[in-house]
């Protein structure tokens, strides 16, 4: 008997493990907290252990929220670090790949089903043609896929960490305030979850109100909205914002594919996010207007993609 695939999706609060025994044939998810663990090798390990009565795997892929330069990786936002020869070791594995987390967000979009991904606005796809993918969770994830003659190139970068520009008066009061805080003032300082907790305290801050010690979670959710005038513009800035960044990353790699929104924020706003000024600002380019309103955005509604696109790559169905 073949051994199920060993996939893992790992972030800065969360590491989640699965077997794959094919492009679609996922099983056995854990979601493991990373602050319970000293080394992302214990979480693997517990996992395995869990798992004791399928076989040992025998090939793994891991994407991972930091950049992939070299044998030694670190998380950018969470203390672990490893060295991709000793995790095989230690693993067994015959083969690994360690890609970054949202380079597999890239390769699940070409096998994400109808009912896993949900339209914001116009356009229509273009085909063979540049995609991006961008997604706020802990961190901001962008990435994309370049077509080639054999299927698909994925884009590993860090373009989260590029700096944050304004569109409009409030968000260059916001972003100048930001600055005296931060060194640097980058989208993922306001497009993650806690991106979200400093934009509802900045606002605060400006307007000369007393923050409420709030969550991720508290300051999008309905209700909170509802009661608190700042939670409501924090979400609305957050949404316009990452317009602005979506609309960049179409226009600089020409995704005429479509620009996919991955992560763990934008599907839980629903509706809301539909009805927000993303759309708006995401075609707001002046002169290339006509360009980005051809170009259509969906929302990733999948569970984990990250799973899709790390099982196509161990099926050899992605690059």
């Amino acid at each position: 008997m073949t051994a199920p695939h060993l996939i893992g999706d790992v972030g800065a609060t969360n590491a989640r493990f699965a077997r794959a025994a094919g492009e679609r044939e996922i099983t056995r998810v854990r979601v493991f907290a990373c602050e319970d663990y000293r080394r992302m090798e214990d979480a693997i390990e517990t996992y395995l252990a869990e798992d004791a009565a399928t076989p040992r795997p025998q090939s793994a892929a891991i994407g991972i929220a930091g950049p992939i330069t070299g044998d030694r990786i670190a998380l950018t936002n969470h203390p672990w670090s490893f060295s991709t020869i000793e995790l095989q070791r230690t693993l067994r594995l015959d083969r690994i790949r360690i890609v970054n987390d949202f380079a597999a967000n890239a390769l699940a979009i070409p096998h994400l089903r109808p009912n896993e991904q949900t339209a914001v606005g116009g356009g229509v796809v273009t085909a063979a043609m540049p995609i991006g993918v961008i997604g706020p969770g802990s961190g901001l994830g962008i990435s994309g896929l370049i077509p080639t003659g054999a299927g698909w190139r994925v884009i590993d970068g860090e373009g989260g960490h590029a700096t944050m520009a304004a569109a409009t008066d409030r968000e260059a009061a916001v972003l100048d305030r930001m600055r005296s805080r931060f060194d640097h003032v980058s989208a993922e300082r306001v497009l993650s979850g806690p991106g979200l907790v400093n934009l509802y305290n900045t606002l605060a801050e400006i307007d000369g109100v007393p923050a409420v010690a709030r969550t991720p979670a508290q300051i999008t959710d309905p209700t909170t909205e509802e009661q608190d005038p700042l939670c409501r513009e924090a979400v609305a800035l957050f949404c316009d914002m990452l317009g602005t960044m979506a609309g960049n990353l179409a226009l600089t790699i020409g995704a005429r594919g479509g620009v996919y929104i991955a992560g763990g924020i934008v599907p839980k706003l629903g509706e809301r996010f539909a009805a927000s000024g993303f759309r708006r600002r995401f075609e707001d380019k002046a002169r290339m207007r006509p360009y980005l309103e051809a170009i259509p955005t969906f929302v990733i509604t999948a569970p984990i993609p990250a799973f899709i696109g790390l099982a196509a790559l161990l099926s050899d169905k992605a690059g």
